[in-house]
């Protein structure tokens, strides 16, 4: 995923660095993920991560205390995952963050997990069309670097 496709997925900045560095750290934990995934409420998240054993992980970045405070989305992606995550630079006041969700410290080159959030069950309906989505979205992506014919 980091090769190729960074480029058209992932965002410029900051805020691409930290999903870089998020998805680094859990395609090291066994989780292939997808940057920019399309929610089925119409929301789009910034990384989407898929475990081994099904478990779906959603990871918002924060690239500052304003960026936190403009955004308050991401409580609408909490029934589309396991367990949610906010991806943060050192640095950033974390105290400001709310209980129970997760907290990443990033950077571009990895991440690390500095508190786990508590675990989600989604109903399996969803969870079958949100694994179908990635599948497909996962699939999509790659036939682009295969060519345009395929598009």
């Amino acid at each position: 995923m980091l090769g190729g496709l960074q480029g058209d997925f992932v965002p410029d900045g900051l805020a691409g660095d930290l999903a870089r560095g998020v998805m680094r750290a859990f395609c090291d934990m066994g989780h292939s993920c997808i940057a920019e995934l399309s929610l089925g409420n119409g929301r789009r998240v910034d990384v989407m991560a898929l475990g081994r054993g099904g478990l779906l992980t959603i990871v918002e970045v924060k690239t500052s205390l304003a960026d936190y405070r403009s955004d308050n989305k991401w409580r609408e992606y909490l029934p589309y995952c396991d367990e949610f995550f906010f991806a943060v630079a050192e640095g950033f006041d974390r105290a400001v963050l709310p209980d129970g969700v997760g907290i990443v410290v990033a950077d571009r080159y990895g991440a690390a997990i500095v508190a786990r959030p508590p675990e989600f069950k989604m109903a399996p309906a969803r969870r079958k069309a949100l694994m179908l989505r990635f599948a497909r979205t996962a699939g999509s992506r790659l036939m682009r670097l295969d060519g345009p014919e395929f598009l």
